[in-house]
C-alpha cells in the first residue's frame, strides 16, 4: 500500500503550519461527531490531497487544499456519518482536477472510498455541462446516490462551502451556480432531512439570486432584532418556569426562520417585511429517548397550550406519523404576549439531530449497518423509482418530476383496511392508485373517500380513507396527467400515453404504405416531410400518429402527395422571397444597440438589444444576457422569475452584461401602492410623481375596498437609484402603508 507521507517526502513538499492546525481541528470534530474514527486513515487522505492540490488555487487566491479541508469540516458537523466519507471529502476533486487516477486511489485506500470518489467524479463531470437540467445529468446524480448514499452527503458539503465562498467568481457564474443550487441542491437535501443544510444553502442562493430582497430582509431583522430578543424572552420566561417546576430537562431558545422561508412568505402573502409578524419559531429539546421522548413532547404541548392560545388549525403531529425522511417534531401556533403569532416546535435531542442531520442521524441512533436501515433505504428506493423513467420520456418531464417530488409536504392516508401511506400534498385518488400499485392506476375508474364516491381529481386531505374501483376494461386517461401530483403517477401514465402513441403512429405508417403500394405510389421520405411542412404538421411522424389514431384520413394525404408529385407545390421562387425577408429582418433586428449595456465589458452599437418585459431590468438591477434566436440580446434581471429556467435549461446562450455609466434613456418599472383611501390620495400620489420628482407616469391602475386601496403605477425612470427615491418620497405621503417595486408589470401592449 502506498503511503502519502512518502510521496510529500520524495518531492520534498513540507505541509504549512495552518494547514496541520486545519487538520488537528477536523479530527477533533471526528472525535466529537462520529462513533468511530480511523485517524491515521483521515491524515493519509489529507496528505495524499494536499500533495496532489500542491499547485492549485481557488478563485479567492486560497491554497486549494482549504477546499476541501472545510468540506470534510462540513461533513463531519453537519452530516456526521463515517470516517471513510471523510477520507473521501478530502479527497473529492484529486481525480477531477490533478494527475492521479482512480486505479491509484482504489490501490492506496480499497474499493469502498475509491467508489465514492468514481460516484463525486461522475456528477462533477454532468455539471461542467453547463446545462444540468438534461436528464442525462440528473440520472447520473440519481445513479451516484444509489450506488453509495455517501456520494451526495459529500456533495452536500461540497456544494455548500461552494456556495459560501461564490463571491470570488464572475457574476453570471454565480448566478448559475446559485440557480441550480436553489433548483436542485437545496430541495433535495429537504428531501433528505437535512434541515440545517438545506436552510444555509437557500438562504446563500438568495443573496445571489434576489440581492434587494437578501437586503431588505437582512437589514430589516438586524434593525428589529432588539426588539425581537425581547419580546422571545418575554414568551419563554414563565414557560421556562413551568417546564422546570415540572421537573423536565429541557433546552429552550428562539430563532429567526430562515430568509429564504421569510422571502417566500412575503411573495405568498404579497406583503412587505414589516407587515409578516411570524418570522420567528420557538424551538424546545428535551432530553429523553423513545416511548418515554414522545410522551414527554406531549406533555409539554399541553403545558403550552395552558399558557398561550393555540390557533388549532395550525398544529401539526409529526411525532406520531413522521415525514417520509424520518423527520419527528410537534408543531403548534400560539398567540403570545400582545396576540402576536408565536410557533412552537418540541421534539426529543434524538428528533432534533434527525431533523438537522436527517437519514445519517438514523444511522448513528439505530446502529445498523448501511445495508440494514429503513430509513435509508426507503430514499434509495426512492431514488431508484425514479431512474425507472422511460428513456423516451422529455428531459424536460423527468427534471420536472424529480424537482416536483423533493420539496412535497406529506399527507396521511389509510386503506380500507387501515394500512397507513404518505402522499404529497394536493395527491389525489389516482395518485393513490399507482402508490398502491401501476396496475391499479391503469385500471383505476373511480374512488371512494371515507365511504363516500369522489371525483378522481378529488384532493386528498390527511386522515382520509381511499379505497380505490377498478376494471379491466379501463385504460389511462391522458388528462389525468393535470391533476396527479407524484412522479410515479405521472411517469406512469406518460409512459402508456407514449406508448399508445408508438403503436398509433407504427399503425399509421404500416397503412400509409399499404396504399401507396397498392397504388403504385412512390413517395421518398423527403417528399413526404415536404408534403408535412405544406400540411402544417410538424413532421412526418405526426402524420402517420394521426392517420393510426383515425384524426386524418389516408385518403386526403394521397390527394395532396399525388398534386405534391405533379408539381402544385409552392414554387423555388416564393421560398426565396421568404429566405430573402427573413434576412432582412435579421439584419433589421441587428442594426439598433442599445447605448445603455456593456456586452462582455465592451459597449456595443451593433447589437440589437431588448429588455425583458416579464421583470423589466433598469439600470443599477443585477442583469444577465440573452441571445434570442435573431441574434438580439435580451436582458433580464437575476431575480427574474424566468432566470431559473433560462440558465438551467439554456445556459450556453447567456452571456454576461452590466450597465453602462450614461443616463439619457428611461426604463419601464412599476410600483405596488397600498394605502388609506381618502379624498386627494391620489392626486398627491401624481403631485410627487410627475411634479416633485419629474417621473413621467405611463399608467396608473387603483381599486379600493372597504377604504382601503391597491394599486400598481407604471412609470419611467432612469435607474434603480431614481426608483429608490421615487419609494423613499411616496412612503412620506400622508395614508400611504406601503411601496415597493412590482415584479409581474409587463407591458399589456407588448411594445415599450
Amino acid at each position: 500500500m502506498i503511503e502519502a507521507s512518502s510521496i510529500l517526502k520524495k518531492n520534498g513538499i513540507r505541509i504549512e503550519q495552518e494547514y496541520e492546525d486545519r487538520l488537528e481541528s477536523l479530527l477533533v470534530s471526528c472525535r466529537a461527531n462520529l462513533k468511530t474514527v480511523d485517524e491515521e486513515l483521515i491524515k493519509r487522505a489529507f496528505r495524499l490531497s494536499y500533495w496532489a492540490h500542491r499547485n492549485d488555487t481557488r478563485a479567492s487566491g486560497e491554497l486549494y487544499i482549504g477546499h476541501p479541508l472545510e468540506v470534510a469540516k462540513i461533513y463531519v458537523e453537519q452530516i456526521g456519518f463515517d470516517d471513510v466519507g471523510v477520507a473521501a471529502a478530502l479527497l473529492h476533486d484529486v481525480v477531477e482536477d490533478t494527475e492521479l487516477s482512480l486505479e491509484f486511489i482504489r490501490e492506496t485506500f480499497g474499493d469502498s472510498l475509491a467508489s465514492i470518489i468514481d460516484g463525486l467524479t461522475k456528477i462533477s463531470t454532468a455539471f461542467e455541462t453547463r446545462d444540468i437540467s438534461k436528464a442525462e445529468n440528473v440520472r447520473k446524480l440519481l445513479l451516484s446516490m444509489a450506488s453509495d448514499i455517501r456520494v451526495i452527503f459529500i456533495k452536500f458539503a461540497d456544494r455548500i462551502h461552494n456556495m459560501r465562498t461564490l463571491g470570488s467568481l464572475p457574476s453570471h457564474k454565480r448566478l448559475k451556480i446559485a440557480t441550480e443550487t436553489l433548483t436542485l441542491f437545496a430541495p433535495l437535501a429537504h428531501r433528505f432531512g437535512f434541515f440545517a443544510i438545506k436552510s444555509e444553502l437557500e438562504d446563500l442562493c438568495l443573496e445571489y439570486i434576489h440581492p434587494e430582497e437578501w437586503e431588505e430582509i437582512t437589514s430589516g431583522l438586524r434593525d428589529s432584532k432588539k426588539e425581537r430578543d425581547a419580546y422571545i424572552l418575554q414568551f419563554i420566561e414563565p414557560l421556562k418556569a413551568r417546564l422546570n417546576s415540572e421537573g423536565f430537562s429541557f433546552e429552550m431558545y428562539g430563532r429567526s426562520k430562515n430568509l429564504y422561508s421569510i422571502y417566500r412568505k412575503m411573495k405568498r402573502q404579497d406583503k412587505p417585511l414589516k407587515e409578516i409578524y411570524d418570522i420567528f419559531a420557538i424551538r424546545i429539546v428535551l432530553d429523553g429517548e423513545g416511548t418515554k421522548g414522545k410522551e414527554d413532547c406531549w406533555r409539554v404541548y399541553s403545558i403550552i397550550t395552558d399558557l398561550y392560545k393555540p390557533l388549532t388549525e395550525r398544529f401539526r403531529d409529526f411525532v406520531s406519523v413522521p415525514k417520509s425522511n424520518g423527520y419527528q417534531s410537534l408543531h403548534t401556533t400560539v398567540l403570545g404576549p400582545g396576540v402576536q403569532r408565536v410557533e412552537v416546535q418540541i421534539r426529543t435531542n434524538e428528533m432534533h439531530e434527525i431533523a438537522e442531520k436527517g437519514v445519517a442521524a438514523h444511522w448513528k441512533y439505530k446502529e445498523r449497518i448501511l445495508s440494514d436501515d429503513k430509513e435509508m433505504d426507503s430514499l434509495l428506493n426512492w431514488v431508484r423509482e425514479l431512474l425507472e423513467n422511460p428513456e423516451s420520456e422529455k428531459a424536460s418531464d423527468f427534471v420536472g418530476d424529480f424537482s416536483l417530488n423533493l420539496y412535497d409536504e406529506e399527507i396521511y392516508i389509510f386503506t380500507p383496511k387501515g394500512d397507513l401511506h404518505s402522499l404529497p400534498t394536493g395527491a389525489c385518488p389516482v395518485d393513490f392508485a399507482y402508490l398502491v400499485h401501476t396496475e391499479v392506476g391503469f385500471h383505476c375508474i373511480g374512488a371512494k373517500v371515507n365511504g363516500k364516491m369522489v371525483p378522481l381529481s378529488y384532493a386528498l386531505k390527511s386522515g382520509d380513507q381511499v379505497e380505490i374501483i377498478t376494471s379491466k376494461k379501463q385504460r389511462p386517461n391522458p388528462d389525468w396527467v393535470k391533476f396527479v401530483v407524484t412522479q410515479k403517477a405521472r411517469s406512469r401514465i406518460r409512459h402508456w400515453i407514449n406508448e399508445e402513441r408508438r403503436k398509433a403512429t407504427e399503425l399509421g405508417k404500416e397503412i400509409w404504405q399499404k396504399r401507396t403500394s397498392k397504388l403504385g405510389l412512390e413517395v421518398s421520405e423527403q417528399d413526404l416531410a415536404r408534403i408535412a411542412t405544406k400540411l402544417r404538421f410538424p413532421n412526418t411522424q405526426q402524420i402517420f400518429f394521426e392517420l393510426g389514431s383515425g384524426l386524418f384520413d389516408v385518403n386526403d394525404l394521397l390527394k395532396t402527395a399525388k398534386g405534391f408529385l405533379k408539381g402544385d407545390e409552392p414554387g423555388l421562387a416564393e421560398s426565396e422571397t421568404l429566405r430573402l425577408q427573413y434576412e432582412s429582418f435579421l439584419n433589421s433586428a441587428q442594426s439598433s444597440g442599445s447605448p445603455g449595456l456593456l456586452i462582455d465589458g465592451e459597449l456595443h452599437t451593433d447589437i440589437a438589444t431588448d429588455y425583458a418585459t416579464c421583470c423589466n431590468p433598469i439600470p443599477g438591477d443585477s442583469v444577465f444576457g440573452f441571445i434570442s434566436k435573431t441574434g438580439a440580446i435580451k436582458v433580464h434581471r437575476v431575480s427574474c422569475p424566468n432566470a431559473p429556467n433560462l440558465v438551467l435549461n439554456l445556459a450556453d446562450r447567456i452571456i454576461p452584461v452590466e450597465w453602462s455609466r450614461q443616463k439619457d434613456i428611461h426604463f419601464v418599472s412599476a410600483l405596488r401602492v397600498m394605502g388609506e383611501d381618502r379624498v386627494g390620495i391620489l392626486s398627491d400620489l401624481t403631485q410627487v410623481i410627475s411634479k416633485t420628482l419629474k417621473t413621467n407616469i405611463r399608467s396608473i391602475t387603483i381599486s379600493t375596498d372597504d377604504g382601503v386601496f391597491e394599486g400598481n403605477i407604471v412609470l419611467f425612470v432612469n435607474d434603480l437609484e431614481h426608483l429608490r427615491r421615487l419609494i423613499d418620497r411616496i412612503k412620506k405621503i400622508d395614508g400611504i402603508h406601503g411601496v415597493y417595486r412590482y415584479e409581474d408589470q409587463s407591458d399589456e401592449n407588448g411594445t415599450r
